[in-house]
């Protein structure tokens, strides 16, 4: 199929699919790329976990930070909830920098999140993004801010009134009634800037190798893999990456690594217009139409 026919067809999908999105994936080594709606910006939601790593592993291979220091984390202290982790301990607990940032990449745990940005504010963080030629990604506020969404003030049984608010209460310029999804306001980025962060992760660039390495490994290491991964994990490939959910907003971002040297980027951020919190089927477009376009890359070769 030629280019143009691909993604008026993978636009159809996603529009059948109740997805607006940004997509984009890029060979790594030949830097050709193929996308929908790159530039989009959206809210990043967990997807700014990855700033956060770089930053404070990068901080640590300065000497800014020592990993083995351990902080005193109190039930309480540290409100941010959350499925996995620290927010669900019942106890108070000495952890060290080095396994809040695997908790924080790898599980995707919003209170060891926070626990890094006390060490390393957002603006610092995003100071330092600037600093390493990363750009167009902002990083505004904790993780404990997007906590505070309609779905905590709704009943479990109602939260679908939270994403269809969600959905009405934007504006045609990217604002939005609800502070985590204004662009304006919130940390976000486009499947073109956090392409850019991947190709900065895996090439040579101006983020030191050993903080990169790092950086790559947790993402490997990443236990969320119920949306990209089942296209891109095989027995002759390798999928590195970060998930990042709120509202109606679902992203992934990663790498595959072929067993033949090729490596694609692949970024994808879409928000969803259909009033439910779980919705298996746009988890499976994403990754159907992610693939499409590193297939096609690849037939470019």
């Amino acid at each position: 199929m030629r280019t143009e026919a691909l993604l008026r067809e993978l636009r159809r999908q996603l529009e059948d699919g109740g997805l607006h999105a940004s997509l984009l994936v890029r060979d790594l080594h030949t830097g050709e790329e193929l996308g929908i709606d790159p530039d989009l910006r959206l809210p990043s939601a967990s997807l700014v976990k990855v700033p956060l790593a770089l930053a404070t592993a990068e901080r640590i291979r300065r000497g800014e930070l020592d990993g083995a220091d351990l902080l005193d984390v109190e039930p309480g202290r540290i409100t941010t909830p959350g499925p996995t982790g620290i927010s669900r301990f019942r106890h108070p607990v000495r952890i060290a920098i080095d396994d809040l940032l695997y908790l924080s990449t790898s599980l995707s745990d919003q209170a060891a999140a926070d626990a890094l940005f006390a060490l390393t504010p957002p603006a610092r963080v995003a100071g330092m993004l600037a600093e390493l030629g990363i750009r167009g990604i902002s990083v505004r506020h904790t993780v404990e801010e997007l906590s505070d969404t309609p779905v905590e003030r709704f009943d479990p049984d109602q939260v679908h009134l939270a994403h269809a608010l969600a959905i009405d209460a934007g504006t045609s310029g990217r604002g939005h009634r609800v502070p985590q999804l204004d662009v304006s306001r919130a940390s976000s980025g486009s499947a073109r800037s956090y392409t850019d962060l991947l190709q900065a992760l895996w090439t040579p660039s101006a983020v030191h190798p050993e903080t990169a390495a790092r950086v790559r490994t947790l993402m490997a290491n990443n236990v969320l893999r119920h949306r990209l991964a089942p296209d891109f994990t095989s027995d002759a490939s390798t999928w590195s990456s970060k998930t990042g959910t709120l509202l109606n907003l679902r992203h992934e971002v990663g790498v595959v690594e072929h067993a033949d040297g090729q490596s694609f980027a692949v970024a994808v951020l879409t928000e969803s217009r259909v009033p439910a919190a779980a919705q298996p089927g746009a988890e499976a477009l994403m990754a159907q139409v992610a693939r499409a376009l590193r297939d096609h890359l690849r037939q470019l070769r």
